[in-house]
């Protein structure tokens, strides 16, 4: 009975040894940063990486898509942030870092 409890107490501490503790790139890229300061965010590398499949590679627009070339003449910096993390119409919520979403919807605003 011991033996049981002993080895079923050494399989949960494996397990649970295993999950977590590693750190993602991203708190690895923060922690890298003095004082805690994020490494500069590349926002059109993200926009190339999350966005074009959608919106085109000139972000001209494709299907449903809009384009995004003039997108700071119709939506503040606000609301280009609020379409990102919410979604709107047929478009879902992108997934990215607050660092990220920031940067992209600075650049997104000044596409006039």
């Amino acid at each position: 009975m011991k033996n049981k409890l002993l080895a079923v107490m050494f399989g949960a501490v494996l397990v649970l040894g295993a999950c977590g503790g590693a750190k993602t790139d991203k708190e690895t890229d923060k922690q890298a940063g003095a004082g805690g300061e994020t490494a500069a965010v590349d926002p059109e590398a993200v926009v190339k990486s999350s966005c074009i499949m959608c919106h085109g590679g000139n972000l001209e627009g494709q299907g449903n898509a809009p384009s995004l070339t003039d997108v700071g003449s119709r939506l503040s910096e606000t609301e280009i942030h609020d379409v990102i993390v919410n979604g709107r119409g047929g478009m879902p919520p992108v997934k990215l870092s607050d660092d990220e979403t920031n940067a992209v919807a600075k650049w997104l605003s000044e596409k006039k």
